[in-house]
């Protein structure tokens, strides 16, 4: 699927995104970030979290324009502390009782649903577009069926119902999402998200198989071993390292590969007031290879890199997305923003907190 291949079947404007962000630039605000997040034990990395998503969404340009974010430092810190006190008076209540433990546990299952929902309404209504405001309409039932049965769904039947559950999410999601007052809307086919699924879950077969093998052979071998012999042939282990190294790259990989093929059939399935299409086309492989290699990259260096491999991986995917805009480009954006305009004031103060979704 591509750019190319979309385009005619919109018969629109195929706006590109592009990041104009660089590695050095970043590197400043993250390295500030780091240090100033560690003096303060933790306590700066609220205030860092709106500094990194400000140059992120700042150099993120569609038509011209960027994307602006307006959280605080403040809402976020909010928000985590709510959540952290939480945890810390219901883990001091399940030592003192453990039973209490299990009334937590329901608290948590009834909460998250509600949380969840905040969460994409403060994300939305902190970002913008040409001063238009993003904005989410839905409901903590909504976040209950398509977040949390949606993943009990995936998870009882292994993995085989996943593309359906990730349909549930991302409907929730898209079908929720306002920009300005044009909504969005998707309804990506379950046909073409399996069509995704099948090769990761080849990697994910293959891996359990070879991981079973593993245990097996090694078992095998041990039992067969004296303990002088055991200890003679610790080398021989080296090949069931690199067995349980090639799974978890074939788990890693299985993961990359149907993130971004569900992202390119979701946004492609996706239109803004009815007509515009969003577009999505990263290679898979190539997407996982960004990925794979930004986390090597990032290790080996002490993190140092860090920097390099999120502007990497933005510009990346920036590039992979757009918008094929139907009608004369001028006259629709300038549409939206005068109709968004008046909803955009309503935000500034019902934002909310962030708590961490």
């Amino acid at each position: 699927m591509s750019f190319s291949d979309l385009a005619p079947k919109a018969s629109g404007t195929l706006e590109r995104a592009s990041f104009s962000g660089n590695a050095r630039e970043y590197f400043g605000i993250w390295i500030v970030n780091v240090l100033l997040t560690i003096v303060t034990l933790g306590i700066y990395s609220a205030w860092a979290k709106v500094r990194r998503n400000r140059y992120f969404y700042g150099n993120t340009v569609i038509a011209g324009r960027a994307f602006e974010y307006h959280a605080t430092g403040k809402q976020i810190f909010i928000g985590r502390l709510i959540v952290f006190v939480f945890f810390i008076v219901t883990n001091i209540l399940s030592t003192i009782f453990p039973p209490f433990a299990l009334i937590v546990f329901l608290i948590i299952l009834v909460a998250l649903p509600w949380l969840i929902q905040r969460s994409l309404r403060f994300s939305a209504r902190v970002t913008s577009y040409r001063n238009v405001r993003f904005d989410f309409k839905g409901t903590t039932g909504g976040a209950f069926v398509a977040v949390l049965l949606g993943s009990m769904v995936a998870s009882i039947s292994f993995g085989i119902l996943a593309p359906l559950s990730s349909r549930w999410v991302w409907r929730y999601v898209f079908n929720n999402l306002r920009y300005g007052d044009r909504p969005f809307a998707t309804d990506p086919k379950i046909g073409a998200l399996y069509r995704v699924w099948i090769l990761p879950a080849a990697l994910i077969v293959i891996g359990t198989l070879l991981i079973v093998g593993i245990g097996f052979a090694a078992a095998a071998a041990t039992q067969a071993m004296s303990d002088t012999e055991m200890l003679d042939s610790m080398a021989g282990f080296s090949s069931i390292h690199w067995g349980i190294l090639f799974v978890f790259l074939a788990y890693g990989l299985a993961g990359l590969l149907y993130r971004i093929g569900v992202r390119n059939v979701v946004f492609s399935a996706t239109t803004l007031d009815g007509k515009h299409q969003l577009v999505s086309d990263a290679p898979r492989f190539q997407y996982a290879w960004v990925a794979i290699s930004n986390v090597i990259v990032t290790v080996l260096t002490l993190s140092l890199m860090r920097p390099w491999a999120a502007v990497r991986m933005a510009r990346f995917m920036a590039i992979h997305t757009g918008v094929i805009v139907v009608g004369d480009l001028g006259e629709v954006l300038s549409s939206m923003e005068a109709s968004g305009s008046a909803i955009s004031a309503e935000y500034l103060d019902l934002e909310g907190f962030d708590f961490g979704f």
